[in-house]
């Protein structure tokens, strides 16, 4: 009979130390995701302020330009689905990678599509983004020279076919 109670008491003193050593899964821990406000960002008002600074200075070349090939207005904006844009910066990064670059950025490139691409098109105004970086020279440089400001074009498929718009800023 004694010794069952040293064995009861051995299984408890047992359970009870493997309870409070021995790891157990977590719970699941919520995170917050800490949202980091953009550098570069301005106010609706400047950007009003150079929405109609571009009517003023640039919207009746541009226009006169697009009388000449028989339109009454140009393209003034492109707008993409923000699936397509964060798509877009995946395949990117990803095409970034393979062909031995560091992404950086973006960056957008006004352009005109030529006669070729149809009456809905035919010579307007169109933008297009291009991922930025580096060279990868070493995988050991820790350093970043990123700062000195020479990002190139990365020789990835540009991004295009957004949504026109002959509109203006209008929040």
């Amino acid at each position: 009979m004694k010794k069952l109670v040293l064995v009861v008491l051995g299984f408890i003193l047992g359970a009870a130390i493997t309870y409070y050593f021995c790891p157990r899964p977590l719970e699941e821990v919520v995170t917050e995701t800490k949202i980091k406000k953009p550098n570069g960002l301005i106010t609706i008002d400047e950007a009003k302020d150079l929405n109609n600074n571009w009517t003023k200075f640039r919207q009746g070349a541009v226009d006169s330009a697009s009388a000449r090939q028989g339109r009454k207005k140009d393209n003034r904006s492109t707008s993409w689905d923000l699936d397509e844009v964060e798509n877009y910066i995946a395949y990117a990064k990803n095409q970034s990678d393979s062909l031995g670059y560091n992404m950086t950025g973006l960056r957008v490139y006004l352009g005109v599509y030529g006669k070729n691409q149809g009456q809905a098109k035919k010579n307007l105004s169109t933008m297009f983004m291009v991922p930025t970086g580096t060279p990868i020279k070493a995988k050991a440089n820790a350093v970043n020279m990123s700062f000195f400001g020479n990002d190139e074009d990365i020789p990835v498929d540009p991004l295009n076919k957004g949504t026109g718009g002959a509109g203006g800023y209008n929040p």
